[in-house]
C-alpha cells in the first residue's frame, strides 16, 4: 500500500485506489483492537460469582446494557468453555458438631438413639425404617417401616412413642436432612419437651454406635433373612422380631441378658432425674390362640415398676 501511494503520489486516493484495485472504503479501514476471550471469561466468571442464579441468557443481556457489543454465539461458546453452564450442586452446610463421648446412661429412658435404614421390596420398589433403641439396655422402642417416612412422620412417630414410653432427656442422632430440619429442632425443643439433640460428627457413625449396631443386627435377622411384597409385611416381620430381640436375645455388651431382662435387675439402682418410676416396654399377645398362631401383635403394657 505504501509503494502504491508513492507511486500514485500525485493522483487522487479515488484514482489511486482504482488503479490498484481495491475500494476506497478498504484503503481508509483502520482495525479495532478485538477483545480477547479471556476478557469475556472474566466478565461472566464475575456474573456467576455475584448472581448465582442467573443464567447464559440473562448475563448476555447484562453484557450488552453494559455496552459490550458482542455476539451471543460467541458469549455462548465461551460460557460453555468456562463449564458455566453446568448445574452446581449446592454444598449442605453442616454445623460444626462437638464430639461426645458415647457412654451407657445410669437409667431408662434417659438417653435415646434413633437413625434410618433403608431398603427394597422384591419388586425393586425402596422403602425405609425408622429405629429408636433405649441406650441404657440397647431396648428397641420404635420399628416403623413405610415407603417415604418424611421429618412430619418422625415427628407422629416420637410423639406416639412418647405418649406410651415417656420422653427422653435427649435424643442422638446423624446429620441425616430429617434430623437436621427445622421442625424437629423446634419440637424438641418446645417448653413442654425440652429435648435435646445431639448431633454425631459428620462422617463418623461409630459415635452413634449404639444405634448402628442394633441395625446391622436388624439387617442380618430381617432385611437380608427375607423377601417383602409390601411394607406392611415387612412392618409385620419387624414387629415379630422386635419382641424377640428385647425379651429372649441374648446381648454380648448387657452380661448377655436380653434387653427387657437387664431392665428388670439394673433399672432401678438409680434415681431417674425426670421421676420416672415406670418404663413400658413392648409385650407379646397370642389372642388366646397359643403359639401356633402366627399372626401376632405387641402390646404396650408394662413390665418394669419401680414403685
Amino acid at each position: 500500500m505504501d509503494a502504491a501511494r508513492q507511486e500514485h503520489a500525485g493522483l487522487s486516493i479515488r484514482q489511486a485506489c482504482a488503479v490498484v484495485g481495491i475500494s476506497v472504503s478498504s484503503f481508509r479501514y483502520k482495525a479495532r483492537p478485538r477483545l480477547g476471550d479471556g476478557y469475556y471469561q472474566e466478565r461472566l466468571s464475575a456474573l456467576a460469582e455475584k448472581y448465582p442464579t442467573w443464567g447464559f441468557w440473562k448475563m448476555y443481556h447484562r453484557l450488552r446494557l453494559d455496552g459490550e457489543k458482542v455476539n451471543h454465539k460467541r458469549l455462548w461458546r465461551i460460557y460453555t468453555w468456562s463449564k458455566l453452564h453446568l448445574r452446581r450442586k449446592a454444598r449442605r452446610r453442616v454445623p460444626r458438631r462437638i464430639k461426645e463421648p458415647l457412654v451407657q446412661p445410669l437409667c431408662p429412658n434417659l438417653h435415646w438413639s434413633m437413625d434410618f435404614m433403608h431398603d427394597s421390596l422384591f419388586q425393586g420398589k425402596p422403602f425405609r425404617t425408622f429405629n429408636v433403641i433405649d441406650d441404657f439396655n440397647r431396648e428397641a422402642l420404635n420399628i416403623t417401616v413405610a415407603k417415604s417416612i418424611t421429618s412430619d412422620r418422625l415427628i407422629l412417630e416420637l410423639e406416639n412413642l412418647i405418649a406410651w414410653r415417656g420422653k427422653p432427656q435427649s435424643i442422638r442422632v446423624d446429620n441425616g436432612p430429617e434430623f437436621i430440619a427445622q421442625k424437629l429442632e423446634q419440637w424438641c425443643g418446645h417448653e413442654q419437651r425440652k429435648i435435646k439433640l445431639t448431633f454425631i460428627q459428620k462422617g463418623k457413625p461409630h459415635q452413634n454406635g449404639y444405634i448402628e449396631r442394633f441395625n446391622r443386627t436388624f439387617r442380618e435377622d430381617v432385611l437380608d433373612a427375607h423377601l417383602f411384597d409390601s411394607p406392611a409385611r415387612a412392618q409385620e416381620h419387624s414387629n415379630q422380631w422386635l419382641w424377640m430381640y428385647n425379651n429372649e436375645r441374648p446381648h454380648e455388651s448387657l452380661g448377655n441378658l436380653p434387653p427387657a431382662q437387664f431392665l428388670l435387675k439394673y433399672g432401678k439402682l438409680h434415681t431417674h432425674p425426670l421421676g420416672y418410676t415406670d418404663f413400658p416396654t413392648f409385650q407379646q399377645d397370642d389372642d388366646g390362640d397359643g403359639p401356633e398362631k402366627k399372626e401376632r401383635k405387641l402390646l404396650l403394657t408394662s413390665t418394669f415398676d419401680c414403685a
